[in-house]
């Protein structure tokens, strides 16, 4: 997994360069009172402080007097995102001289998401550059409990599927329900049909390894009762409608939707949020085996509906409807679900905005408005009625998936919207949980998408203790 190395506690005694953060607009000011030899060093580097770049200055010693660090928006997360890999290896820290004030919060989040590098199975070519930071601080606190959930979720996402399958996830959540005084129950293999889990069975029975379902809860059971559920497919080959090479490359990353329950779970938990919490990772292998579940196979489900299989690839929302029933018996408050569901969403989205449905337009419009404040964006889309016609089947309840190529994230948003109570409010995030190119604060590999926003929705509905 990844190492935090990247901060620095504030010392006296350690030399520091002072990061002087600017925008573009803003560097003709700071060279009119800055020093004869800065403004010379600046225009012979052709430096114009362009959004994620960086210049040293060095000083009478030859030692780096300052670091100028140019950034688009001061309040992006992101903007000094650029620095850690981007400075030489040493000690930096926020410099009070005129520039772009960084709040200290935004620096820690944003350096610690700049630094990161998986070096589980590699040695990084260079250590990041360390900002001196009071991470611990109790001003820092609630910052750096989201830069370790992010980087939780990037590590999960990041580690292949044989060092990442139901049973390596179910430790993860046993090691944060040690960590933060939480319980965990899990039902595994053919336990599953006897306690009334059949899609998840289903789903997962051909692979090696037993699928199961991993529940973990923690808090007070007089406050209200939040339910995050998270896809765990560990790895999705499509099932007997298998996927062609180039779709199939990257499904270690189909558990991404249980990383960002698993993360979100342990910001509820570190931060003491006031709610009685539920994880649900129903955590599988959608593998290819002599018992592997087959298109045209009706399948019970825990609600009771029956369900046709269209397509085998269409797994999630099968492991994901037994959770949700499951949570929807304790009539939670609130129930949240994280899934890297449809490529559908992408086409219609693209890579960096996940799909948000809700079956409650205040809690829509709460989770929107904390996505834009905190900078973590993700776009609502609508749970068209309608569509439930492309879910039709002749001899079931309803079908998994259908010929159609239409709305495909809708309708299987509107898959899900069956197997939850009308009564609870409820969220859906179609996450990609991945960036496929390298850019600054956004490493190449697993990524945390929507859940600052999903954070920042929570402590507002429910408010820290």
């Amino acid at each position: 997994m990844s190492t935090m190395n990247c901060f620095s506690a504030p010392d006296a005694a350690v030399r520091s360069t002072p990061i002087v953060a600017l925008r573009a607009g803003d560097l003709a000011a700071y060279l009119a009172t800055a020093a004869d030899t800065t403004r010379a060093w600046v225009g012979a580097a052709g430096f114009l402080a362009a959004p994620a770049t960086a210049l040293l200055v060095p000083g009478a010693d030859g030692h780096p007097a300052l670091a100028l660090a140019g950034i688009g928006d001061a309040d992006d997360p992101l903007a000094l995102a650029h620095l850690p890999l981007a400075l030489p290896e040493g000690v930096y820290r926020l410099s009070d001289d005129a520039g772009s004030a960084i709040d200290p919060s935004l620096a820690l989040l944003g350096w610690g998401l700049g630094a990161y590098q998986f070096d589980r199975y590699r040695k990084p070519a260079r250590a990041p550059a360390r900002l001196a930071l009071d991470a611990q601080a109790a001003s820092l606190a609630d910052a750096y409990a989201q830069l370790k959930a992010s980087r939780l979720v990037r590590d999960l996402v990041n580690t292949p599927t044989e060092d990442m399958g139901p049973d390596q996830l179910e430790a993860v959540v046993h090691r944060i329900a040690s960590a933060y005084g939480g319980t965990v129950e899990t039902v595994a293999g053919d336990a599953l049909l006897q306690r009334n889990f059949p899609t998840i069975h289903a789903v997962g029975r051909a692979s090696h390894r037993a699928p199961r379902l991993i529940e973990l809860t923690w808090g007070d059971a007089a406050h209200s009762r939040l339910a995050i559920v998270g896809k765990g497919v560990c790895f999705d080959t499509g099932g007997l409608d298998i996927k062609p090479a180039d779709g199939m490359r990257w499904m270690k990353k189909d558990m991404g939707g249980a990383a960002h329950a698993i993360a979100l779970a342990q910001l509820v938990m570190s931060r003491k949020l006031p709610v009685r919490l539920q994880l649900l990772v129903p955590a599988v292998e959608n593998a290819i085996g002599p018992n592997a579940f087959r298109p045209g196979e009706i399948i019970a489900t825990r609600k009771g509906l029956r369900v046709e299989v269209d397509n085998t690839d269409a797994e999630g929302r099968l492991v994901l409807c037994d959770a949700l029933t499951y949570a929807a018996e304790a009539e939670p408050a609130l129930m949240l679900d994280f899934a890297t569901l449809t490529g559908a969403a992408r086409i219609a989205l693209g890579p960096d905005l996940p799909a948000l449905f809700c079956n409650d337009d205040a809690l829509r419009d709460s989770f929107a408005t904390a996505a834009r404040a905190v900078r973590d964006p993700l776009w609502p889309m609508p749970l068209w009625q309608p569509y439930h016609s492309y879910l039709r089947s002749h001899v079931a309840d309803l079908a998994n998936s259908g010929p159609s190529r239409m709305a495909g994230a809708i309708t299987a948003a509107l898959y899900l919207e069956r197997f939850v109570p009308a009564s609870v409010p409820w969220a859906h995030v179609d996450t990609y949980s991945w960036n496929d190119v390298e850019r600054p604060g956004k490493p190449a590999g697993g990524e945390a998408q929507s859940l600052r926003a999903a954070w920042a929705m929570l402590r507002q509905r429910f408010g820290v203790a």
